[in-house]
């Protein structure tokens, strides 16, 4: 079968809503055609920006003010909240201790293995009551 799969299933070729011609009209030459397609593309763009325009007012009332004052020292410090667990890396010739630590970020809790005398240096009040807690998200 020579044809579109459109064609071949419908029996006529697809009309797309820019040239919508009914079949046995006279097909529109030169001007005609270009003017009536014109006219299409207008209404389709408005039909766009009136949905746009809805959209906009939509999230225009859902939004809250929100205010705050910004200096030079504004800036979000990345501390960890927790450790959750503990484990020993083993290398060829020494071993690792690691420990998963929780992170408090902008987007919520994140997790990292890091190694236990760097993190216990610089945040030692993390290991006073350290008991590994059970994670799902790991």
């Amino acid at each position: 079968i020579k044809a579109a799969p459109f064609e071949a299933l419908y029996g006529h070729k697809c009309r797309s809503p820019i040239c919508w011609n009914e079949v046995g009209d006279s097909q529109l030459t030169g001007p005609e055609i270009i003017h009536e397609t014109t006219e299409k593309i207008v209404q389709i763009k408005s039909r766009i920006q009136v949905a746009r325009d809805r959209q906009k007012s939509y999230a225009d009332m859902r939004r809250k003010p929100f205010e705050f004052q910004v200096d030079d020292k504004l800036h979000f410090i990345k501390e960890p909240v927790k450790i959750m667990d503990r484990e020993v890396r083993h290398l060829k010739q020494s071993c690792v201790l690691i420990v998963k630590v929780c992170w408090n970020s902008g987007r919520g809790h994140e997790f990292t293995w890091e190694r236990k005398d760097q993190i216990q240096k610089k945040y030692h009040h993390l290991f006073l009551n350290f008991t590994p807690v059970a994670d799902a998200t790991s």
